[in-house]
């Protein structure tokens, strides 16, 4: 699934957003993939007009400069994620309106892909988004990883059954994934055990992401009685003048949570099988400042809804 540049005459602005797809998709930080599309432009003006017009394939050459830049990021960033506290889950990012993102490049935007991927070494990651879902030929691969083509098809077949597992292979309906939202948002707001078991499914899984500073979950909590007990934790210490929005995240149906114009929390749902397979929450407060803005700009599908 690639992303078509669209028709513009810069030959960096034809790429940009597909640079900054490809280096959030590499780093879980949308904040790093702007730094990464920036440091890529800087590259590409340098050259002045005629080194560019010397370049026979701009989007590759940048696609490759992109692509490096991310992966130097994400290797000196590994010992960072190695001691992070707790489960590490990507920035969010809100994807209301805006249906091209969602229809190109949804499957690989989940936040529970995007966590799959972190089991991944750099290199692996690197191959297999560029190869998978970024569909670049192994030409331009193997500069950006220093290997031979050769070895960047044994890379991608290697992640490429890493992840197959894992890949969520049927996506519901619209229409199904609001309705489960909704009587998910109600059963919290009333404390309904009952319902909750009706949109949950047995083997749910809540993966919540605090960093250092908030308290969270510092392993997975899985099983309907488990998970229904912590949201209804959750839901009884939210502040009396809290709300909640429903929100695309990451392609997936969510929710967030707010206080004035700071942003508590953010919740992004897996369904499966008509019912909600894995609930994961950022608190971070460091990776929720883009949400907080968005949401000021995005309207919510629905009244707000929290404290009955």
């Amino acid at each position: 699934m690639s992303i078509p540049p669209p028709a513009v005459a810069d030959p960096f602005e034809a790429e940009r957003a597909r640079l900054q797809a490809l280096a959030y998709r590499m780093l879980g930080s949308m904040a790093d993939a702007e730094d990464v599309v920036q440091d890529a432009w800087l590259r590409w003006h340098r050259l002045g007009s005629d080194g560019q017009a010397g370049v026979a394939r701009p989007a590759a050459w940048l696609t490759t400069v992109a692509s490096r830049l991310a992966l130097d990021r994400l290797k000196s960033s590994q010992r960072q994620r190695e001691e992070y506290v707790g489960p590490w889950l990507p920035e969010p990012i809100l994807t209301d309106g805006d249906p091209a993102l969602a229809a190109e490049l949804a499957e690989s935007l989940t936040i529970g892909f995007l966590a799959v991927l972190e089991r991944l070494g750099p290199v692996e990651r690197a191959v297999f988004l560029l190869a998978d879902v970024f569909a670049e030929p192994y030409s331009t691969i193997a500069p950006v990883v220093e290997r031979s083509e050769e070895a960047c098809r044994q890379i991608a077949s290697r992640a490429r059954r890493a992840v197959r597992e894992e890949r969520q292979r049927f996506q519901p309906a619209a229409a199904r994934r609001d309705d489960l939202v909704h009587a998910f948002m109600a059963a919290c707001a009333f404390g309904q055990v009952d319902d909750l078991r009706r949109v949950l499914g047995d083997d749910v899984v809540l993966v919540s992401d605090g960093g250092r500073d908030l308290h969270a979950a510092r392993r997975p909590v899985i099983g309907f009685h488990r998970v229904s007990r912590l949201l209804r934790n959750l839901t009884a210490r939210m502040p009396a003048d809290a709300r909640v929005d429903t929100h695309e995240v990451n392609g997936e149906p969510g929710l967030v949570f707010s206080r004035g114009s700071t942003t508590l929390l953010v919740m992004a749902f897996e369904v499966r099988a008509g019912r909600i397979a894995a609930i994961r929450l950022v608190l971070n407060p460091a990776k929720l400042g883009r949400v907080a803005t968005a949401a000021r700009t995005q309207p919510s599908h629905d009244p707000p809804l929290l404290h009955s």
